[in-house]
């Protein structure tokens, strides 16, 4: 572990940001998820591109260390109409092209993705990847304005994400399942429909998700699957009066049906 992170009782942060206002923080994200994929046996990473790092339209959530110099986990929020689709159409539109048709629908009252989560082995056990960062995933979605929000789900993530209120997006692939990134890895397709008033999600995730809206940077989490954690929130996304969502609606109305896409980025929850 780094010799910054106690053992008995780590603290950390957890910080929000857009991408393109952090080049360097983008890129210890990348070589923490990549670290992550490697060992699980995803060698041939294709999002090795990272094209998402200089997207206008995709926010990120690290987990770091104190002094900033280490980041232990993270995911993202990718905003449809930027600069390359959403992640889950890069991923299966091979197999199911009416997922750009799906997300285009959406897209109208401003549409993402949480996807790109991962959590390094340092902080293992403690709920930093399912739930606290599915939950912050959904909190930051509604400060950027979204309306609704997708996810490319792995097994162990699906029951999480269904306790914040997602839904099966049963009308692609089958029965909204897909294998990937690979053969014998089954990905699940879901969907919040209520972001804002996330009537489906169960009570304490509710509670939390709100809880991280209401107060993004004056809350300080102790506790995470009964082990003692000090995780200082700083949720707040600097420079959002930059961020005009609308630009990015009007942006996602473009020849979506026409775009080719030949490779498959990894960026599944």
């Amino acid at each position: 572990m780094d010799e910054n992170l106690s053992k008995a009782a780590p603290e950390v942060r957890l910080r929000a940001f857009r991408a393109i206002d952090e080049p360097h923080t983008c890129m210890l994200f990348v070589e923490g998820h990549t670290n992550v994929l490697s060992s699980i046996g995803v060698k041939k990473v294709t999002s090795s591109k990272n094209g998402w790092t200089t997207n206008p339209a995709v926010f990120v959530i690290i987990v770091e260390s104190m002094d900033g110099k280490r980041v232990f986990g993270g995911a993202r929020v990718h905003v449809s109409g930027g600069s390359e689709p959403l992640p889950i159409e890069q991923a299966v539109s091979l197999l199911d092209p009416s997922i750009h048709k799906l997300v285009w629908e959406y897209s109208r009252l401003g549409t993402g993705e949480v996807c790109g989560l991962w959590n390094s082995a340092e902080l293992s056990g403690y709920g930093i990847g399912t739930p606290l960062l599915i939950r912050t995933g959904i909190a930051l979605a509604s400060q950027v304005g979204l309306q609704s929000l997708f996810a490319l789900c792995a097994p162990y993530t699906v029951q999480p994400v269904v306790n914040c209120g997602m839904e099966l997006v049963s009308n692609i692939g089958n029965k909204g399942t897909f294998y990937y990134p690979k053969l014998d890895l089954i990905a699940t397709a879901m969907v919040l429909n209520d972001l804002n008033g996330m009537s489906k999600a169960r009570i304490d995730d509710h509670d939390e998700i709100m809880k991280m809206r209401s107060h993004p940077d004056s809350w300080t989490i102790t506790e995470l699957k009964q082990k003692k954690i000090t995780i200082h929130c700083a949720l707040t996304i600097p420079n959002l009066d930059r961020w005009h969502l609308k630009e990015f609606i009007e942006a996602a109305n473009q020849d979506f049906l026409e775009t080719d896409f030949n490779e498959r980025d990894i960026n599944f929850l």
